[in-house]
């Protein structure tokens, strides 16, 4: 809880539907902060959005100014902290307006309900009440008293005549506010008989509604709302409490309209669960004239939108997933066809829907094209692991109830009319179900033949599921079909450990299973499918399988968190809580490679591209993709602060997704053929440069070829070309102290120093920095001395700040245009192949990064220092060699002259 207030202002309207769909980013105009010294528990707008009330734990309640952001009255004496506000501004009738201009409305009041049971009424036309001019001490109007709990909502007609007020003691009152009184007519008022003339209302318990929950939000419906079931003209009150339903009540008869559930499939007898009540209670109530809805807000931070109309929920959003233990992929036969999006930042998921397994045992299903959610009931604890049929449409889920659960496609009136019905129970195991699989190849039908479970009693079993043909043909023909039971073919005790893991291999004739006793074991499959289709009750004779132990896989230090089979080769990956991925074979259950990276446990792995590549997830909160053949990691995701404990990819692999103990949901699209798109055209590109390059040194067309090379900041070229040109000055010139220019230039060119003459600030600047990195090098600081004197001969130094100056101004380049020489573009090669290998510099001056002359020369003057000091020392010590050679001419050699003369 907090004591600030802060003000965002909203948009004025909705982006339009061809940009990127994104949720604007909201940020605070004004914050007052210790608005309270205690934490602010409710809050109110008024009608005419002019004043803003607060209520505070320590029982005083604030009303502030909107547009100043001051407080305008203070009110004290609540017996405890402040529960509910509610602004009741009724305006005047048409024709009762009074002459001369009169007040616009009768009253101005304030509504306040505390933890005492006390709802108290404040003028705020009273001068006392002010906060400048007022004497603070301001007793209400008129205390209602009724309720023998907190009071959690407080509503009013428009003219003021009824009030309705709700708590937790689980009634709903009504008032009459102008029982016993009225106020003064305009015309009396006009008469000045406004004193004698108008006697206080005082407000009247007229109706107790007894709503059987604690109520924690309600309000009331324009008498114009068309509401299934009720007749119209009439005042209706909406209410929520702790049991998670959304009433509508006839004010004055008192009597139930009409009740919506938060969770479809849940009845109100399911509700005295404590537990339940916690998760599923609604906390407030909010009534949208635009859609003709109400929506609730519920404890599990879950807000759903119910139509008044049909009574049913169009849509909800899940604001809290809790973590998640396991996602699937799945496809509605009746869901439309993914068309291709519009939008390069949002690419088509292949599936309709994504099913999530969260703590909860309500199963989640999302639109992956709207994200609407839907939250399936039938489990009766924790959902633990889920599974997909291959065509993605039927479901399994395993529970901490024992139970597993099959689902199949179906249409309903709510939402977007997509969802699954449990259509089989599979019942049998003593202890939670922790693993499931379907078959993979399908039956004559299009879906899955049978089924395996795991369970912690360490038994798994093999479960017919020819006879859900028919049950999934009534599901979507009905809603009111029971799911049927299952037979179990076989039970084989598997495990010493806990099971974690299951897949069968793509031709059905396979099962691995892993566990945490550390090993991996390989089964065989036999099914014997019935020669005629079983009915869907318990009478006829189904189909026929079992399975057995053919070998078991030893190596893992630590137990056996995921199994998965290739579909190409004949080997089996699993991950352990030894950190490390293995594959086995199936030929002889030994170890063929070993993976390791990940810096904890390996919760999930999968086959991707055709069986070359393995993605896995785990507790170190990271997704990493690997080749099989080089036996290394080429892609290392980053997204979540957790475990992951689900990885799922889309039929066609192009979407994958991860989840885990944070509670975060992330969808991952292959840009494989983006990158490599990308990485040809820059190639082309690259190409395209050095080839323009080549050609303008050969035409010794140095202009260009230089403006080429500083452009695309290769300064590598760029030195060879200085340095090809420089070697080619003749000597004549190097020693000629008057003008050594003369034939060849500074540079050993006329052209190119022309080209450095007249070379734009910004390219100056290029050049200059290119300069100074050759200085750093003794090889290369020849040619640079020379660039840099050309330089400092043919530009001025007013020029030369003027281009530093220029530069700056200029944004900061990528790093991808800070390239240096052979080293740079061999990363940039490597990066290219997919190596995504990030370079690590050293801290230097970047080639884009702004820079100041002073910087330049901090780094051109040590460097040209000690060139100068080495060349002078190698001139003194030519000095020394010419001595030693003058003085040998007349002695080691003199007499052999004299003796040949």
């Amino acid at each position: 809880m907090s004591m600030t207030v802060r003000y965002y202002p909203l948009p004025e309207s909705a982006p339009p539907p061809t940009s990127t769909p994104k949720p604007p980013s909201l940020t605070y105009t004004r914050i007052l902060n210790k608005a309270h010294s205690a934490p602010i528990l409710v809050s109110q707008v008024s009608p005419d959005n002019t004043l803003f009330a607060t209520g505070s734990s320590d029982g005083i309640v604030k009303v502030w100014d909107l547009a100043g952001g001051y407080v305008t009255h203070l009110f004290r004496g609540h017996g405890g902290p402040v529960s509910a506000l509610h602004f009741n501004f009724p305006t005047i009738p048409e024709g009762g307006g009074g002459g001369g201009g009169g007040e616009e409305r009768r009253r101005m009041e304030l509504l306040t309900g505390s933890t005492d049971a006390r709802v108290r009424i404040y003028n705020l036309r009273d001068a006392n009440a002010r906060v400048v001019g007022g004497g603070n001490a301001v007793k209400p109007k008129a205390v209602l008293e009724g309720h023998v709990s907190v009071v959690r909502g407080i509503d009013v007609t428009p003219d003021g005549k009824w009030a309705v007020t709700g708590g937790r003691d689980k009634v709903v009152l009504v008032w009459d506010m102008l029982s016993g009184g009225g106020e003064t007519t305009a015309v009396e008022a006009k008469k000045g008989k406004g004193k004698a003339a108008a006697t206080p209302a005082t407000p009247k318990l007229v109706q107790t509604i007894i709503v059987q929950e604690q109520v924690e939000s309600l309000g009331l419906l324009p008498q114009e709302e068309q509401v299934c079931g009720a007749a119209t003209g009439r005042w209706l009150c909406y209410t929520g409490g702790d049991k998670g339903l959304v009433r509508v009540w006839d004010v004055l008869k008192g009597t139930l309209v009409a009740a919506m559930k938060g969770v479809e499939g849940v009845d109100e007898a399911e509700l005295d669960d404590e537990d339940d009540d916690e998760q599923r209670g609604v906390l407030s109530l909010l009534y949208s004239p635009t859609s003709s809805s109400l929506v609730s807000i519920h404890a599990d931070q879950n807000i759903i939108f119910h139509s008044l109309s049909t009574l049913l929920s169009t849509r909800q959003i899940i604001g809290f997933n809790d973590e998640i233990v396991d996602v699937a992929f799945l496809s509605h036969p009746s869901a439309p066809p993914i068309s291709p999006s519009s939008l390069p930042e949002t690419p088509d998921i292949p599936h309709s829907h994504i099913a999530v397994a969260t703590n909860s045992n309500l199963l989640r299903i999302y639109s992956t094209s709207s994200f609407n959610a839907r939250l399936l009931p039938g489990h009766t604890d924790m959902i633990l692991c889920l599974a997909v049929s291959p065509d993605h449409q039927w479901l399994v889920t395993g529970s901490k109830d024992h139970t597993a659960r099959v689902w199949a496609p179906t249409t309903c009136a709510q939402g977007d009319g997509y969802t699954w019905r449990c259509i089989a129970v599979c019942q049998g195991h003593t202890e939670s179900i922790g693993a499931v699989a379907f078959a993979r190849k399908p039956f004559d039908d299009g879906h899955a033949r049978f089924l395996f479970t795991a369970s912690q009693d360490r038994t798994i079993k093999m479960w017919d599921l020819t006879p859900l043909s028919a049950a999934s043909a009534a599901s979507a023909s009905s809603s009111s079909s029971s799911p049927i039971r299952p037979r179990s073919m076989a039970t084989l005790r598997a495990h010493e450990k806990d099971i974690n893991s299951l897949d069968i291999a793509p031709n059905d004739k396979f099962l691995v299973s892993g566990s945490q006793d550390k090993l991996v074991k390989l089964y065989a499959i036999d099914f014997n499918p019935p020669k005629v289709k079983a009915p869907a009750g318990e009478g006829g004779r189904g189909a026929e399988g079992g399975f057995k132990l053919l070998g078991t896989c030893a190596g893992h230090r630590r137990g056996v968190w995921t199994v998965k089979f290739s579909k190409n080769d004949k080997v089996v990956a699993s991950g352990s809580a030894d950190r490390t991925v293995k594959l086995w074979s199936l030929d002889d259950f030994t170890c063929l490679k070993t993976f390791e990276g990940h810096t904890n446990s390996v919760l999930r792995v999968d086959f991707l591209s055709h069986g070359q590549q393995l993605v896995t997830s785990a507790s170190d909160g990271l997704v990493k993709l690997w080749n099989i053949k080089e036996e290394e990691c080429v892609k290392t995701l980053d997204n979540h602060e957790d475990k992951i404990w689900a990885l799922a990819h889309s039929s066609d692999e192009s979407t994958l997704l991860s989840a885990g103990a944070d509670s975060l949901l992330t969808i991952w699209h292959d840009t494989s053929l983006l990158e490599q798109s990308e990485a040809n055209a820059h190639l082309i590109k690259t190409v395209q440069v050095e080839q323009d390059f080549i050609n303008y040194v050969a035409l010794k067309d140095y202009r260009r070829a230089i403006l080429l090379a500083l452009s695309m900041s290769q300064p590598g070229r760029l030195f060879n070309l200085f340095s090809t040109v420089v070697k080619g000055r003749q000597p004549d010139d190097l020693s000629a102290e008057d003008e050594p220019q003369a034939v060849t230039g500074i540079t050993g060119s006329k052209e190119i120093d022309e080209i450095i003459k007249t070379l734009p600030g910004i390219e100056l600047v290029r050049l200059l920095k290119f300069v100074r990195d050759w200085n750093a090098n003794a090889k290369m600081a020849p040619v640079a001395q020379v660039v840099l004197h050309a330089v400092f001969k043919l530009r001025s130094a007013e020029d030369i700040l003027a281009a530093f100056e220029q530069a700056n101004r200029l944004p900061k380049r990528s790093e991808e245009e800070e390239e240096e020489d052979d080293e740079d573009e061999e990363e940039n090669k490597e990066e290219e192949e997919g190596k995504n290998k990030k370079r690590q510099k050293k801290e230097r001056p970047s080639l884009g990064a702004p820079i100041s002359i002073k910087d330049l020369l901090e780094g051109l003057i040590p460097y040209s220092e000690r060139h100068f000091n080495r060349v002078d020392k190698l001139v003194q010590e030519s000095y020394m060699l010419d001595y030693v050679l003058g003085e040998m001419e007349g002695g080691l050699f003199g007499e052999e002259l004299m003796d040949i003369q």
